[in-house]
């Protein structure tokens, strides 16, 4: 494999692992109360996330529609394995001796496998819009203002979904006001959270052109060219 194979199955691990685990711990509602009375209430799953938006950007970057649209593609997939795989485990009795009972773990991964269902709509249309943005971006500004495609693209993206996966994961279990609410805070987060980012988003394109050398450039014209 040369570097540019090893970059992008790299690239592809950290995303999917982020991916799966924000579906996983995603049924975990937390609450946070930075500015007294007011309250943030967001799933688990705003933590790996990000990297997501992260990774999602630099695959945009060298690797052009195609290279990101097939980890997008991929990611779906696995998160319907996941499903299958979790829906099979519920199945399957507790032995009596087992720490963690049937209830204690239909409990968690109950509700994860409906909030996977709900992410596979959502993920594949906020992925769509990102990328779609993202090249868009990148276009009107000619491969300028890496943070104005990195942001904005998420802006944009995450504003549909945040609220999808919340519908269809929490609909009929929580009050539409309640949904909302965590949608709203979801975003707001998710938004701040990518524009906290952008310097990460150089450090590490920083160090993938090292790493890549001239062949960096090449690739990131590559990609220009298959938007």
């Amino acid at each position: 494999m040369n570097k540019s194979q090893k970059l992008y199955v790299l690239l592809g691990g950290v995303f999917l692992t982020a991916l799966i685990l924000a579906e996983l711990t995603g049924s975990k509602l937390i609450a946070w109360t930075p500015f007294g009375s007011f309250s943030f209430t967001m799933t688990m799953g705003v933590i790996p996330f990000p990297i997501t938006f992260l990774v999602t950007d630099i695959i945009n970057e060298y690797y052009g529609k195609k290279g990101i649209r097939f980890i997008t593609l991929i990611g779906m997939s696995m998160i319907l394995f996941a499903y299958l795989i979790l829906a099979l485990d519920m199945q399957i009795p507790a032995a009596p001796f087992s720490p963690v009972q049937d209830e204690a773990f239909n409990n968690v991964f109950g509700q994860s496998a409906r909030i996977i269902l709900g992410s596979v709509t959502a993920y594949l249309i906020g992925q769509m819009i990102d990328i779609s943005v993202f090249f868009w971006i990148r276009q009107k500004t000619r491969a300028k203002w890496l943070w104005m495609r990195a942001t904005g693209s998420t802006f944009v993206s995450q504003l549909v979904d945040s609220f999808v996966v919340l519908f269809i994961a929490f609909y009929g279990q929580l009050a539409l006001g309640q949904i909302l609410e965590i949608g709203l805070t979801n975003y707001i987060y998710k938004f701040i959270i990518a524009a906290l980012l952008t310097p990460l988003i150089y450090l590490v394109h920083f160090i993938i052109d090292t790493y890549l050398g001239e062949e960096a450039g090449t690739m990131i014209h590559q990609a220009e060219l298959n938007q």
